[in-house]
C-alpha cells in the first residue's frame, strides 16, 4: 500500500504545512510515492476564514506589503528558504501580468497598494495562488487528492495505520500520519450562554451567542431597535461594518475630512461594551524608518530556556510577566533614545547600562525612567495601556459618548504620528515576544488578548468609520466595565458599566461579539473531542498540548503520538497567525517547517523496506542533492471527493 498523508484542514495553515513538505521533500523522503490527502469543506488555500463566499466589504486587518505566505532569511528553520511573494507583490505581479486572476478579482487587484488593507475576498485568491503553487511544487511522485468534506473523527493504534473518517463517506481515509490544521472551530455553549439562550427563547428575545461573524445570523437585529453587543475587538468591527454598510448605508466626506455616515433606516442601534471599553488600538499608519529594536534582549531563547528547565514550575505572572514587560520596555525606550533623544535626559548606552541592571518592574527601575524621560507621555505604562478608563466615570451617557470619541480621536493622532515611533518599536517587539512564548504554551492565554488589543486592531478607517457612526447615533458606548443582567420581569436584557454608575440600557438583543474559545472540552469539533476522549490532553486552559519540537499531539501521561500532530490556534503551541509579517521570523512559519520535516522523516522510515537478516539498516542521506524523480504523476491523481 502506498504510504499515505492526511491533513485535516486545507487553509492557510494547511497550505502553509504543504509548501514545507514541498521544500523538504527532495532532500528528506526522496523519490518514494506518497499519497497526500487535504480535508476541508471549504476551498483550498482561502478555507473557511478567507472564502470568496463572504461580504465584500469585510477587510483584513494588516496592510497588503505585512502579509506573506513565504519563508525569508528572517526565518529560523532547518529546511531551505523558499521566498515568496507578499500580498502586496502578487497584486503588483498580476497587474505585470505575471500572474493570471479571476475576472472579479481583476479590479480590486488593480486598486490594490502596499499601504492599503486588502479585502478578504482578495486575501482568500492570493492564498488560493499559494495553495496552487505550493501544490505544484511537491515532488511528481506525491499525489494529492482533495476531499471537500468535514473530518468528524480518526483512530488507530499509536504504532499502526490511522482511519481518518469523513462525514458522509462510510469508509475512512487510511493514514501513515494525521495532521490537524484546523483552524478557528465552534464551541459549545457556556453555562452562562446556555442561561442567556435559554432567556432569551423564554422571553422571544435575541440571543447571539460567540462566533465568526461573517457566518452569523443577523437578521434577527431589526432597524431602530437597541442591540447590546459585548466585545469591543475585531468581531465587532465587522459586526459594524454588516449592520451599516451591509444594510445600505454609506458614507460621504464632510468639511474636515472625516467620514459622515448617511443611515438607509435599516440600522440597528448598537450599544457596545466590554471589559476596557474602548475598542482595539488602531494599526499603526506610518513605516518604521531606521534600526528596528534589537529584541529579543531579555526575552528570548536563552531566557526561555532557563524558564523551562524551572524545577518549581512555571507561574506567568511571576516568572514570565516580568521578563515580558522588560523587553517591550527595552523597545520603546531603545527607539525613543536612539530616535527622538531631545525628550530624554540621558545618552542612550548610559540609560542602556542601568535599565539592564534593574529588575523587572522594581521601583528602582521606573525611578530611573521617571528620571530620564521627562514627559509622561513618553513613558511606557502597560497597565495604563491595558485599563485605559481605569477610574474614569462620566456624569451621564452623553458625556460618555463624548469622551469616548475623544479617545479614539487622540489613538488615531498618535497611531498616525511618526513622532510617536516608540509605539512601532514596542509593536516589532510584541512579535519576538510571542514567537518565544510558542516554546512556553499556553500559561497566560489572557496574555494574548492584550497582544491582539495592542497590536492586531482595526485599521485606522475603519475607526474613524465608528467616529461617525457614534456621531449618527448608530453605535453607542456603554464604557468599561460592561455587565449584562438579565431581567425576568420586564423579560429584557439590561447593560451597565463603570463608566456611568447608575445608567443602564434595556434591549431585546444581545449579541456576543467574540470568537469562540478554542477549547478541547467544549469544541463544536467532533474530531478534536474524539481526539481528546481516546486519551490526548488539553492544557488547564483548554487547548490540545502538543511537542513544541514538531507538533506531535501528547497524551495524558505526556508522551508524544508518533502519528498524529496537530499546528493552530486550538493547540498550546498556537502562533500569531497562519502567515505574518515579512522579515519577522514567524513562528507559524518555523512550526511548519519543523512539523513537515518530522513528517517526512517519519513517512521516509516507515516506507523504508525491512533489512535483511543480519544486516545492519541505514538512515537514507538527508543531504540537500535532489533524489531521482520518479515519473511524473498524471492529473487524474489529483482528485477531489466533493
Amino acid at each position: 500500500m502506498r504510504p499515505s498523508l492526511v491533513i485535516v484542514g486545507a487553509g492557510p495553515r494547511g497550505s502553509g504545512l504543504v509548501e514545507r513538505i514541498a521544500a523538504n521533500a527532495v532532500s528528506l523522503y526522496g523519490d518514494t510515492p506518497l499519497d497526500l490527502h487535504l480535508v476541508d469543506p471549504y476551498p483550498p488555500g482561502c478555507g473557511r476564514i478567507w472564502r470568496h463566499d463572504q461580504s465584500p466589504l469585510l477587510w483584513m486587518n494588516s496592510t497588503a506589503e505585512d502579509v506573506t505566505m513565504f519563508t525569508d532569511e528572517s526565518v529560523e528553520l532547518e529546511g531551505p528558504v523558499r521566498p515568496g511573494p507578499s500580498l502586496a507583490e502578487w497584486a503588483a505581479g498580476v497587474r505585470a501580468g505575471e500572474h493570471t486572476v479571476a475576472p472579479h478579482v481583476a479590479a480590486a487587484v488593480e486598486a490594490l497598494g502596499p499601504r492599503d488593507f486588502a479585502g478578504r475576498r482578495l486575501q482568500g485568491d492570493y492564498l488560493g495562488w499559494v495553495h496552487d503553487r505550493s501544490v505544484a511544487s511537491l515532488p511528481p511522485g506525491i499525489a494529492v487528492h482533495e476531499h471537500r468534506r468535514t473530518a468528524v473523527g480518526v483512530s488507530g493504534p499509536r504504532d499502526g495505520r490511522q482511519q481518518v473518517w469523513l462525514e458522509g463517506r462510510a469508509e475512512p481515509l487510511v493514514a501513515d500520519a494525521v495532521v490537524l490544521a484546523l483552524g478557528h472551530l465552534e464551541s459549545a455553549p457556556s453555562s452562562e450562554q446556555e442561561a442567556l439562550a435559554d432567556f432569551a427563547t423564554r422571553h422571544q428575545l435575541t440571543y447571539l451567542p460567540p462566533a465568526f461573524t461573517a457566518d452569523s445570523d443577523l437578521s434577527a437585529l431589526r432597524p431602530g431597535e437597541p442591540v447590546l453587543v459585548r466585545g469591543f475587538g475585531l468581531a465587532f468591527v465587522d459586526l459594524m461594518v454588516l449592520l451599516t454598510e451591509g444594510r445600505g448605508g454609506t458614507y460621504t466626506t464632510g468639511p474636515d475630512g472625516e467620514p459622515v455616515y448617511r443611515p438607509s433606516g435599516r440600522e440597528p442601534v448598537l450599544h457596545v461594551g466590554s471589559r476596557r471599553g474602548v475598542p482595539y488600538h488602531s494599526k499603526i499608519g506610518y513605516e518604521l524608518h531606521g534600526e528596528r529594536p534589537p529584541v529579543p534582549r531579555f526575552f528570548g531563547p536563552a531566557q526561555v530556556d532557563a524558564l523551562l528547565e524551572r524545577q518549581e514550575g512555571l507561574d506567568f505572572r511571576r516568572d514570565v510577566l516580568p521578563l515580558i514587560d522588560k523587553e517591550l520596555g527595552f523597545a520603546h525606550y531603545h527607539r525613543l533614545f536612539t530616535v527622538h533623544p531631545g525628550r530624554t535626559r540621558m545618552a542612550w548606552p548610559d540609560f542602556e547600562e542601568k535599565y539592564a541592571a534593574e529588575e523587572p518592574g522594581s521601583a528602582a527601575l521606573g525611578a530611573l525612567v521617571e528620571a530620564s524621560v521627562p514627559d509622561p507621555a513618553d513613558r511606557l505604562d502597560l497597565a495604563a495601556l491595558d485599563h485605559p478608563l481605569a477610574g474614569v466615570t462620566y456624569p451621564d451617557g452623553e458625556a460618555l459618548q463624548e469622551g469616548l470619541r475623544g479617545y479614539i480621536e487622540a489613538d488615531l493622532d498618535r497611531r498616525h504620528d511618526p513622532e510617536h515611533s516608540p509605539d512601532l518599536a514596542v509593536f516589532l517587539a510584541l512579535l519576538s515576544v510571542y514567537g518565544q512564548l510558542v516554546r512556553i504554551g499556553d500559561r497566560g492565554p489572557w496574555w494574548h488578548g492584550f497582544f491582539s488589543y495592542l497590536a492586531s486592531g482595526p485599521p485606522g478607517p475603519r475607526l474613524r468609520q465608528l467616529l461617525a457612526l457614534s456621531r449618527a447615533g448608530v453605535v453607542r458606548f456603554l464604557g468599561p466595565d460592561t455587565t449584562v443582567t438579565t431581567d425576568e420581569r420586564r423579560g429584557v436584557f439590561r447593560a451597565g458599566s463603570s463608566g456611568v454608575p447608575g445608567e443602564t440600557v434595556e434591549a431585546a438583543a444581545l449579541v456576543e461579539a467574540r470568537l469562540p474559545e478554542p477549547t478541547v472540552e467544549h469544541t463544536g469539533d467532533a474530531l478534536l473531542r474524539g481526539l481528546h476522549a481516546d486519551g490526548a490532553v488539553s492544557t488547564p486552559g483548554g487547548l490540545l498540548a502538543v511537542d513544541a519540537a514538531d507538533g506531535r499531539v501528547l497524551d495524558r501521561a505526556g508522551r508524544p503520538h508518533p502519528r498524529r500532530f496537530a499546528l493552530g490556534p486550538h493547540t498550546d503551541a498556537r502562533s500569531g497567525g497562519a502567515f505574518a509579517r515579512p522579515r519577522t521570523n514567524a513562528p507559524a512559519f518555523r512550526q511548519n517547517d519543523a512539523t513537515a520535516r518530522a513528517l517526512l522523516t517519519l513517512l521516509r522510515d516507515l516506507a523504508a523496506p525491512p533489512a535483511a537478516p543480519g544486516v545492519r539498516a541505514t538512515t537514507p542521506a538527508t543531504s540537500s542533492v535532489a533524489a531521482p524523480r520518479a515519473a511524473p504523476v498524471s492529473e487524474e491523481s489529483r482528485v477531489a471527493d466533493l
